[in-house]
Parts: C-alpha cells; structure tokens; sequence
C-alpha cells in the first residue's frame, strides 16, 4: 500500500486499480487496454472527435472537464503559484511542479524501452509511441497519421492554406506559433541559445543544436544505401532522392526538376540573369 489519500471514493477504487495493473477495458479502435472505463471513455474521444466540455468565454472546446477548468485559469489571468527560484508565475500547482524541475534538473519518468528520460509523463508518453508506432491521430484529407494532435493540426493547414499567426512587426504569417516565435526574435536581436563551446547565439534550440556538431562530429543520420552519414535529417532526405529519382521542386520557366529547393533557386537565376 503506498498511503495516497483521496477526497471521493471512486478516485480511490481508480488508483487501485491503476495500482493492479489489471487492464480490463479495451479500445475497440486501437486495442489500447485501459483499468477504468471512464479513462476508456476519455480515450475513444481522440477517435471521435468528441468534445463535450465548452468554455463560455471564448468557445474552446475539450475532451475532458478538468481541462476545461485548468483553461479557464487563462481567462481570468489568476497565477497563484510562484517559483522561489526565478519567480515566475502559474495557473496551476502542477504546471510550477514541472517548471521547477528545469531547476533541480530532475527527470522522474523513464522510458521502459531505451531508459530516456523525461521531466513531464506526458513526453514520455509520447515518445513510447515512437516505440509502439501508435499514431492516434489521422489527417482526414490524406490519411497520413501522427503521433501527436498538434502535429496533425499543423499539417492540416498544407490542406487549408491558413496560416493564423502573425509577426506584429512585418505581418508576415506562419502555420505554427513557434515558428513565429523563434522569427519575432529577428526583428529584437533576441538570440537566446547560446554554444558553450565557442559561445555563438541563435534564436532556437535547433539551430544551436545542429551548429554544436560541427564541434562533435556527429553525424546522426544515414543512408541505409550507402551508409553516407549527415549532420542534418534534411541534408539526407535529399541526398535520397538521388536514390529515388524524386525531383520535387519545378522550375515554371523551362520544366527542369530539382531535388532541393535550393538548387532550384540558384537554377531561377539563369533565366533572371540576377
């Protein structure tokens, strides 16, 4: 027994059984086998496309009541849980939890497959799907399926053409806010990535992650042809082409075909004369 305590029963028959491992509700979708059957319920909704709980403000919908109410919190702007270590604000109890573990460095979930870590259960989560190949969420244009919701609804606008996020400062638009993000830092000089080894800045996480190979030599990515290897999954996408034939980008003008589009537009220059 383990002392967790409980304001309502059902919270702790549910815990019990979570605890017994004993699975006995399954999905009928994806056979993914759950201990209580509400936890089912929530499930079967990423299905469905189910959403019953509505927030009255601004219309937002959710699959689940508790995630209704954690939204709300943003309405009325109330952040009652502070960080004694930088003094950053939240909604939510839980959400400082995870924020003070960029502190301490804590990782307290670890994948039972490869035995990485992670600061929240739910990128755990997700990322043991890569492991499983579940990928729940299906684009209902082209079928192609994704490990995450947000993924999904990102490759949805290539379909829709929207692109709801836009720079203040040149009105440039984006089909992801980190996207963004990580340009509104252009127009402020903000580059907040910095290389601890010769000290050179970026404005994402990803780009100073691809520069610091240049310092290890690491080349992650590989061709299974003839085992090349690359520092970036871009660089070996179109070094596959060659493989493949794939030749992607089309120039208007006279109808060659390119493998990158960078090759195209040094290719556009011979017909602009620039």
């Amino acid at each position: 027994m383990c002392s967790k305590a409980f304001n309502r029963n059902s919270d702790l028959i549910r815990h019990k059984c979570s605890r017994g491992g004993e699975r006995r509700y399954c999905c009928d979708v994806c056979n993914k086998a759950f201990t209580v059957k509400c936890a089912l319920v929530n499930h079967q909704r990423v299905h469905s496309g189910e959403r019953l709980y509505c927030c009255d403000v601004c219309s937002k919908a959710f699959t689940k009541k508790h995630n209704l109410r954690r939204h709300k919190h943003l309405h009325v702007g109330e952040r009652p849980h502070c960080c004694d270590v930088c003094n950053k604000t939240f909604a939510e109890k839980r959400t400082l939890t995870v924020h003070r573990r960029l502190h301490s460095g804590e990782h307290p979930y670890c994948c039972d497959m490869c035995n990485k870590i992670f600061n929240q259960k739910i990128n755990m989560i997700y990322h043991q799907r890569t492991h499983s190949g579940e990928r729940p969420y299906c684009c209902d244009v082209c079928n192609k399926t994704f490990i995450l919701k947000g993924d999904m609804v990102n490759h949805q606008r290539v379909h829709s053409g929207e692109r709801p996020f836009c720079c203040d400062v040149c009105n440039k638009t984006f089909t992801k806010k980190g996207d963004m993000v990580i340009h509104q830092r252009l127009h402020r000089g903000d580059r907040p990535y910095c290389c601890h080894v010769c000290h050179k800045s970026f404005i994402s996480k990803s780009y100073m992650t691809k520069h610091r190979r240049i310092h290890s030599g690491q080349r992650p990515f590989c061709c299974v042809v003839f085992n090349k290897t690359f520092t970036l999954n871009c660089k070996l996408t179109m070094h596959k082409r060659l493989h493949s034939g794939n030749c992607p980008y089309l120039c208007e003008v006279c109808g060659k075909t390119f493998i990158g589009k960078s090759h195209l537009i040094d290719h556009q220059r011979v017909h602009s004369g620039e």
